[in-house]
């Protein structure tokens, strides 16, 4: 589900080929077996760092990430890699080379956290996972996505069902992980607020940020079902992969600032997996913007005590229909 140009803000590469609180007003109901769907409507809290993270549900995948600071009333863009890796070598001044395959590794947390620390001079308040994450080992379809595709569904973002292999250790692991540096998972059990772990949903999130009727197609992998029956070449779609990815981009960057991600022109790309990375970081940049909203108040979780998937307030129906 990973769904990446690496830079440090102020310092962008080239393209190169070869390559929550108490007053809170509860938004929702029940779930078929009476347990919580939806989370109270948080307030804002305070948070200066958040890291989004568009984690592969695989090892041998690599992993956007995206690094976001609040600069006075705005958010700025620090960092962007496409892989666990090479986010790190950014911490020791070594910049991406997109001309590279971005290679996947067994996340590592704690020297992510790290390196993120460096990079930003700080601590990070809230990570934000695009991969399905619970406080109870995962093997089977959750309460978070049963409840995220019955209201999202008709739009095109129901979720797909994670297993035992993908992610199941990976994502464990992870929680875990990120649990035992001070990252707790926010369910819709717990009070949200900084220093916390989120789990989102980037489909549902660009309904939001785009304010879009139905599911953005920007997935490299779908390309073919989306225009089907245009009969599109392989040029063609690389073609309209690239439109999308620049509306990704340029409403990203109406909420956070120094996205250095240049986009190539069609004829400039050799393959479809040659946008694999740029999908990437967008994914990542998009999950750091739902961390932003989740601290600035905006954010619903859609789940229970054990897993919960944060989504913008603005993707929902109700309130897209309140500011029409």
């Amino acid at each position: 589900m990973a769904s990446r140009q690496g830079t440090v803000a102020g310092n962008p590469r080239h393209w190169r080929m070869a390559s929550w609180s108490p007053g809170c007003q509860i938004a929702a109901g029940v779930g078929d077996a009476g347990t919580a769907v939806t989370s109270p409507r948080p307030t804002p809290v305070a948070g200066e760092l958040v890291l989004g993270i568009d984690a592969a549900w695989t090892a041998h995948q690599p992993s956007g990430i995206a690094l976001v600071r609040r600069q006075g009333e705005s958010w700025r863009c620090v960092a962007l890699a496409p892989s666990y890796a090479s986010f790190m070598a950014l911490a020791d001044g070594i910049a991406v080379d997109w001309s590279a395959r971005a290679q996947g590794s067994k996340p590592q947390m704690s020297a992510l956290l790290r390196a993120a620390e460096r990079l930003s001079d700080g601590r990070i308040d809230l990570i934000a996972f695009d991969m399905p994450l619970s406080k109870e080992p995962i093997g089977h379809r959750r309460q978070a996505d049963r409840v995220v595709s019955r209201i999202f569904g008709n739009r095109g973002c129901a979720v797909h069902s994670p297993t035992l292999q993908r992610p199941g250790a990976i994502a464990d692991s992870i929680r875990q992980d990120l649990e035992v540096c001070g990252y707790g998972l926010q369910t819709v059990a717990a009070q949200p607020g900084p220093g916390g772990l989120i789990e989102v949903y980037p489909h549902v999130a660009l309904l939001a940020l785009l304010e879009s009727k139905y599911r953005v197609p920007y997935k490299v992998s779908r390309s073919l079902q989306y225009w089907r029956n245009e009969q599109l070449s392989v040029n063609e779609r690389i073609g309209r992969l690239l439109e999308e990815f620049g509306r990704i981009r340029d409403g990203l960057a109406q909420q956070i600032q120094d996205i250095n991600l240049p986009l190539p022109q069609s004829t400039e790309v050799q393959s479809l997996s040659a946008l694999k990375p740029l999908e990437d970081c967008l994914d990542a940049l998009v999950c750091a913007w739902v961390a932003i909203e989740h601290l600035q108040g905006r954010t619903r979780g859609l789940g229970d005590a054990s897993a919960a998937i944060w989504c913008p307030t603005a993707a929902f129906p109700e309130e897209r229909a309140q500011q029409a």
